[in-house]
């Protein structure tokens, strides 16, 4: 079967697998009920969604009780730094500073910043030129007694794969609040939280094949933080509103999915991108591939192309029929400088930064249609300079 359009954006969001969109339709029709009312189509929503929120919590070793549902990543993220950061301040305890790593996605990042505005010390931990946190900074920075450590545990414009049990396990020994993003890690890596001593995890569904629209937030027993929004009883009087019971379904099936399958597609996906990686060296010698070549995760490639305009070397590939992104979907609107590839110091190279990330429908022949593509794309734009 021939290629004429490859989707290498899967960093950005997922196509809904079938088998997911067909477990979400009866919450959308018949199951329609609200889960908070006692009747029988309201104990039908309620008992798919506390089902829902234990599979949820099984495909990431946590329990029941430990999984609050959000309305995506982003809100799982603010959940976790403001809702931390404001639970230290109404305790008894001095609140501490709040420490982030330089290459946060926005979520955590503008999240801290709030947190700054209201009277927060906001300690940002730099990375090296892999986008790795150093782990002396780290020490010194929880001397402080900051009130919450926030590191994603994959970086969502490069791939770096963070020493997040390193980490936690740092911030456990000193007795501070951990949290990490792993929005990016989930399917990719292996996630598991009876595994690695986090004390908050975000994660979205849309990022593995599920609904958008829907994340979660991982609160382990005993971390306390407050919530963004107030009205009902739902969630744990953490995440008031009716709850989106289809989502919920879909969100844990795609998880019990991706964990099944996390190790196999994850191979098959390292070898593409070292398949696509290969490729666009050969087509364009001077490429400049932003990241570590190990610890990475195998699906996400991000490159310079020295000298090249990134908006028209975007408009050119979607023109030729390849999907890539500047940097993260919610930045990509307006081509602004990535802060990801500025603390790595990579800015000061200059040209075209692309981000080309896969999935799991992504195939060899895909691949290879993307790379040639890239070289006409850099070719044309070297012609018209």
């Amino acid at each position: 079967m021939s290629v004429n359009f490859v989707y290498l954006d899967h960093a950005a969001t997922t196509p809904l697998r079938p088998e997911v969109r067909d477990a979400m339709m009866p919450y959308f029709a018949e199951q329609f009920g609200n889960p908070s009312s006692m009747h029988r189509w309201g104990r039908q929503a309620r008992n798919a969604l506390e089902q829902a929120r234990e599979r949820l919590a099984a495909a990431i070793g946590a329990t029941r009780r430990e999984i609050v549902f959000t309305g995506g990543g982003t809100e799982a993220d603010n959940m976790a730094v403001l809702g931390r950061w404001r639970s230290a301040c109404r305790s008894d305890e001095t609140p501490g500073a709040l420490v982030c790593s330089a290459i946060e996605h926005k979520a955590v990042g503008a999240a801290a910043q709030c947190a700054a505005g209201e009277g927060a010390e906001l300690i940002v931990l730099g990375v090296d030129e892999e986008g790795r946190i150093e782990l002396d900074s780290l020490d010194e920075a929880l001397r402080a007694r900051p009130c919450i450590v926030s590191v994603m545990w994959a970086n969502n414009e490069v791939g770096t794969i963070e020493p997040v049990a390193e980490i936690a396990a740092r911030c456990r020994e000193a007795g501070i609040v951990f949290h990490t993003d792993a929005v990016q890690a989930l399917a990719k890596l292996r996630v598991r939280v009876d595994e690695t001593p986090c004390d908050l995890l975000s994660l979205s569904a849309h990022k593995v094949a599920g609904p958008k629209g829907i994340g979660a937030l991982f609160i382990r027993e005993g971390t306390h933080v407050l919530p963004l929004v107030h009205g009902g009883g739902q969630e744990r009087d953490l995440r008031p509103g009716t709850e989106n019971v289809a989502a919920a379904v879909g969100f844990a099936l795609a998880a019990e999915l991706a964990a099944a399958e996390q190790e196999e597609e994850a191979a098959r996906l390292g070898a593409l991108r070292v398949r696509l990686r290969d490729g666009l060296r050969e087509q364009v010698p001077e490429l400049v591939v932003n990241g570590p070549a190990r610890d990475v995760l195998p699906n996400i490639l991000n490159v310079t192309v020295p000298g090249a305009d990134q908006e028209e070397m975007l408009i050119g590939l979607d023109l030729e029929g390849v999907a890539a992104s500047g940097a993260s979907a919610c930045q990509s609107g307006a081509i602004k400088p990535s802060h990801v590839l500025a603390a790595m110091g990579r800015i000061s190279e200059g040209g075209a930064s692309v981000r080309l990330s896969l999935g799991r429908n992504t195939t060899a022949a895909e691949v290879d249609f993307a790379t040639a593509a890239f070289g006409r794309v850099v070719e044309q734009l070297r012609i018209e300079a």
